[in-house]
C-alpha cells in the first residue's frame, strides 16, 4: 500500500477597500487554482451578508460579529481540507487578527488601490450611497480602512492586472503550502 502525499489545505484573506479589485482578481484566479487541481470555497462577503445580516446596518457590532462568523466558516471549512479564500474588505485588522487565532497559516494579500480609483471604479454605488447620505460606514469614506501591517503580498491594482495578480497569488500559495 502506497502512502498518497497531500498539501495541507490554505487559506488566504484578499483585503482592501470596496471596488480595489478583490472580486476581480478572485474571478481570474479560480480557474488557474482549479487548473492545477486545487478545490477552493470562496467566502464573499457580500454574498454572505445576504444570508447572515440581509438588513444589514453595518454597524460596528453588526461588522464584529460578521467578521468573528466569516473566520469561523472558514477555521471549519479549512479544518475537514477545503482550501478557502476570504474576499472581504475587512476594513478593521482586527477581524482578520481574529481570523488568523482561528487559521494561523492565514495568508493576507493586500489589494491596492487609491480611495479616487476605487470610487471610479464603484460599480455597485457603494460610494455615492456614502456621499450622498445613503450610508455613513463606508470604509475609505466615513470609517477607517486599516491595511495589513505585513501582508503576505501586496499587489497595486492601478498597475497590475486582474491575470498578473491570480498569478502572483498562485506563487505565493504554491511557496507556502507544505507537503
Amino acid at each position: 500500500m502506497s502512502a498518497v502525499m497531500t498539501r495541507a489545505p490554505f487559506a488566504i484573506w484578499l483585503t482592501g477597500l470596496p471596488a480595489s479589485g478583490k472580486s476581480s482578481i478572485v474571478e481570474r484566479l479560480l480557474p488557474k487554482l482549479s487548473a492545477l487541481g486545487m478545490t477552493v470555497e470562496v467566502l464573499e462577503s457580500d454574498a454572505l451578508r445576504r444570508v447572515l445580516t440581509p438588513e444589514a446596518s453595518y454597524s460596528r457590532e453588526e461588522r464584529d460579529l460578521f467578521y468573528r462568523a466569516l473566520g469561523f466558516m472558514g477555521a471549519r471549512l479549512l479544518a475537514h481540507g477545503v482550501n478557502v479564500i476570504f474576499d472581504a474588505t475587512a476594513s478593521r485588522r482586527a477581524y482578520r487578527e481574529f481570523a488568523r487565532t482561528l487559521i494561523p497559516g492565514l495568508l493576507e494579500v493586500s489589494i491596492e488601490c487609491p480611495l479616487e480609483v476605487c470610487m471610479q471604479r464603484d460599480k455597485k454605488g457603494t460610494y455615492r450611497r456614502g456621499l450622498e447620505g445613503g450610508s455613513s460606514t463606508v470604509p475609505g469614506l466615513q470609517e477607517t480602512y486599516e491595511p495589513p501591517a505585513s501582508p503576505a503580498l501586496a499587489i497595486d491594482t492601478t498597475v497590475t492586472s486582474s491575470d498578473v495578480a491570480a498569478d502572483r497569488i498562485v506563487a505565493l500559495i504554491r511557496a507556502a503550502r507544505p507537503r
